[in-house]
């Protein structure tokens, strides 16, 4: 036998309801702001990483033995410089593109085949779409991030 009157039935239903579409109007809020704050983050990764490249770019070119300055052949060169008869190491290991990990880094070439620069290969519009006077390049303002060319200023 029952004991007391149910007076309450489906109440706790309804309130679930209600909190399930509270917390998925709150995500369809703070689900684009997450995906910008990422896309903010690659992007950060990108102009450290393209920097990191145009300087060990230009520490290659600076370093080059005797008058004549090269560029450096392919990016492995920056691994291990042997020019010298010790090796020298412009950059620790060949970084992946942040905004395209799986795919290589476009190379800006000279009329030798040399590398002077890199960029992304993305067709992603950047965040930032000023030009950016950097320590050791500049980038212009662009609609896409293969626009950027890590190219360093080299004297």
């Amino acid at each position: 036998m029952r004991s007391g009157e149910r007076t309450a039935r489906g109440f706790t239903y309804v309130w679930m309801l209600a909190a399930l579409v509270i917390f998925s109007i709150g995500l369809a809020v703070v689900g684009p702001l997450w995906a910008d704050q990422a896309k903010r983050e690659r992007e950060q990764d990108l102009l450290r990483v393209g920097q990191l490249y145009a300087q060990a770019i230009a520490s290659y070119y600076a370093a080059s033995p005797g008058s004549l300055k090269q560029y450096p052949p392919a990016l492995a060169s920056l691994l291990a410089d042997t020019r010298f008869v010790g090796t020298r190491r412009h950059l620790r290991t060949l970084y992946p593109d942040p905004l395209e990990p799986t795919r290589e880094w476009g190379l800006v070439t000279g009329p030798d085949g040399s590398v002077r620069g890199v960029y992304s290969q993305s067709a992603d519009v950047p965040l930032h779409n000023a030009a950016l006077d950097l320590d050791v390049t500049s980038l212009p303002a662009a609609q896409h991030y293969a626009e950027w060319k890590f190219v360093p200023k080299v004297q």
